[in-house]
């Protein structure tokens, strides 16, 4: 099913189930002789308002992405804990603290827990009605998704033979990859060998690939991550059988329908509401730093451009998220065309080319500041991976497995990384601090943020910056 079909079905599914748990709960009260209003234009607002308070609650927890042949149960558990959450909010925002506080809830107020009841069963009947009719879509071949293997033998066969025997998986699979390209064309049933490791991305770009199932026999640490490396920049889901989970521990998470398990590899771990927390703190925290200390902010460049020549503001790009390129600004902290003489280079602890100001202001990130600009506009986000210059990803991502994994999130102001590394002046440097970001996207969290904008903020008062 199209994800924009999908979307409207769920829409269309949750305002017939939410206006009919509003028109049931009025009917409820009414017969319990409770004031209910009878005008009809007053209670058809009310009734949108309604929808629209659990319409931006459920998108919020993230109940409108694609739950492609997932577990109707597991959506189900969601609209509990969602709908738990959202009549608790009404409840506390239409009590009446004078009265409530002083007395036991009189049976008007308690009637709510059959809102709460009704609710989670029309939007679940309505939700596990759809999800059927998607599932009986994949049963019968309609909407299933291009799906590679990576690995050519018995077991990755088998792999093959159970999946087919589970056509609601929704996995089609195309072939396989084998290490050797002396296997390409050979053939198991309808699915033939379609190349070797080093032809993944040809692979997954002519046949559109949606998904890669790794499923290698008898294979060090080192192929996995070698093929892992491969896979990882492509547009495509990628899962590993389970028995291989030891190679890649920290970097995956279970994924089980029918019994039939799978592991998740590189998933992203924070929820969708987490998300939207996370984007809405950027948001607020940019406008605050930018417009309410603007005075302070002019001081700085005043200083800037009376201590040396050139621009106030340093403009370099820098790769973000899913490798795109943008601009990224900086108070200038050093003289003006600093890599004149040298081309890219890494900033040192005490490189020569850095103002007196500008040491300063490195010291307190005071430089940093403009990237709020970026944030606002989506660029980056507060905390995340620190953006690196477009030279030194393509040079990295060849030296260094897993390096393109920064990519897959926004780039930070701060990060893990910035508070507990040092300088990128060596190899063994970035790796040390690519550990640091790749625990952190792994374990990424509202409360992992804020530990690290707090530590960042202790950084500035110390005037240990970098």
């Amino acid at each position: 099913m199209p994800k924009a079909i999908e979307k409207i079905l769920l829409i269309a599914g949750d305002f017939i189930a939410i206006n009919l748990t509003f028109l049931c709960w009025g009917i409820l009260r009414n017969n319990l002789g409770y004031y209910t209003e009878q005008e009809f234009f007053y209670n058809f607002y009310l009734s949108l308002l309604v929808f629209f308070y659990w319409f931006f609650l459920f998108f919020f927890f993230g109940l409108y992405k694609s739950w492609y042949a997932q577990s109707r149960f597991d959506e189900f558990v969601t609209v509990i804990k969602t709908v738990t959450i959202g009549v608790f909010i009404i409840f506390v925002l239409t009590a009446d603290v004078r009265i409530d506080l002083k007395s036991t809830p009189s049976l008007s107020r308690i009637i709510i827990i059959s809102y709460w009841v009704m609710l989670i069963l029309f939007v679940g009947a309505s939700r596990i009605l759809l999800r059927t009719l998607q599932r009986k879509m994949l049963e019968s071949g309609i909407g299933r998704r291009k799906t590679l293997i990576v690995g050519w033998n018995q077991k990755a066969q088998e792999l093959y033979d159970k999946i087919n025997e589970f056509p609601a998986l929704g996995y089609d699979i195309l072939g396989f990859i084998s290490r050797s390209k002396t296997d390409h064309n050979e053939s198991y049933k309808s699915a033939k060998v379609l190349g070797s490791y080093s032809d993944i991305a040809r692979v997954v770009e002519s046949n559109k690939i949606e998904e890669i199932i790794i499923s290698v026999k008898n294979s060090s640490s080192k192929d996995v991550i070698s093929i892992i490396s491969r896979c990882d920049g492509l547009p495509v889901n990628l899962k590993i059988v389970p028995d291989l989970y030891d190679i890649v521990m920290g970097y995956g998470r279970t994924n089980q329908i029918y019994g039939f398990p799978l592991i998740e590899i590189l998933p992203q771990m924070m929820p969708q509401w987490e998300h939207r927390v996370k984007r809405l703190i950027d948001i607020t925290i940019s406008v605050i730093v930018l417009i309410l200390f603007l005075p302070f902010w002019i001081l700085v460049a005043l200083i800037i451009k009376l201590e040396s020549r050139g621009p106030v503001l340093f403009a370099q790009k820098r790769v973000g998220k899913d490798g795109k390129h943008f601009t990224v600004y900086k108070f200038r902290s050093m003289v003006q065309d600093a890599e004149k003489e040298t081309g890219p280079v890494w900033a040192g602890e005490k490189d020569p080319r850095v103002t007196f100001f500008g040491r300063i202001f490195r010291k307190l990130r005071i430089d940093e500041i403009p990237q709020f600009f970026n944030v606002l506009v989506n660029d980056m986000s507060l905390v995340g991976p620190r953006p690196e210059r477009p030279y030194f990803v393509e040079k990295l991502k060849r030296q260094i497995p897993l390096y393109t994994r920064r990519l897959r999130m926004k780039p930070g102001i701060t990060g893990w990384a910035q508070i507990k590394g040092g300088y990128d002046t060596t190899i063994e440097n970035v790796k040390k601090k690519l550990e640091y970001d790749l625990f952190y996207i792994e374990n990424v969290s509202l409360r992992m943020d804020l530990k690290i904008l707090f530590n960042t903020i202790y950084v500035m008062i110390r005037g240990k910056g970098q």
